[in-house]
């Protein structure tokens, strides 16, 4: 029962963002407003197609009786952690946003964008929280949440000072409030990731513990 349940949760959840992805793409096409170089340099975009392959490759992991090795539930922690954040963050700061000039009149599918920033970050915490046969991670494992985001920030800031295109109003430093304010927001959001993380990784843990008494 346990195996059935959890093989389908991922399945759908991989299934549900790899192919959020697809249809925004194919939208955008159709419409004549996709940018590739724009479209896949976005975090939410990023973590939907990494955390739906996971989530994929977690499936047959589990269908096929494999055991989860300590880096790939290391990784299932950081891209739930990543899922969360990309909910977190658009509902509280993107969602009410003005869209891009080139975009007027363009209206994005809604169902692709709730499954992404709203459906797979519930999906996929489920996921881990109740993966109960998955190795155990100590909480410390909860400091790797943060090497995924910083490596796409990293980039996107050194991308961002070459071509002047920012995929998020917080982390431009040309936006009002400069790069202290930039950073303030950088910070804000790795302490975030810690924190969701720890949480994670607590919760999961009590949850272990209960399971086996």
């Amino acid at each position: 029962m346990y195996k059935a349940v959890m093989v389908s949760l991922r399945l759908a959840l991989g299934i549900g963002l790899l192919g959020s992805v697809v249809w925004q793409v194919t939208d955008r096409v159709v419409n004549n407003v996709f940018r590739p170089d724009e479209y896949f340099a976005y975090f939410s975009i990023v973590s939907a197609i990494v955390a739906g392959g996971l989530s994929l490759y977690s499936a047959y992991v589990l269908a096929a009786g494999k055991d989860e090795t300590k880096f790939h539930n290391i990784a299932r922690l950081s891209l739930a952690a990543a899922m969360v954040i990309v909910g977190v963050v658009y509902h509280a700061l993107l969602a009410d946003a003005a869209p891009d000039a080139r975009d007027v009149g363009y209206v994005w599918p809604v169902l692709p964008n709730q499954i992404i920033h709203t459906y797979a970050p519930i999906a996929i915490v489920i996921d881990y929280l109740f993966s109960i046969r998955s190795p155990k991670l100590r909480l410390r494992a909860s400091l790797w949440v943060a090497i995924f985001p910083l490596a796409w920030l990293g980039f996107s800031v050194v991308r961002g000072l070459i071509t002047n295109w920012w995929p998020y109003w917080f982390i431009n430093p040309n936006e009002e409030g400069g790069v202290p304010s930039m950073l303030m927001y950088v910070a804000a959001i790795t302490v975030f990731f810690f924190a969701v993380g720890y949480l994670l990784q607590s919760i999961r843990l009590s949850f272990s513990k209960i399971s086996n008494r």
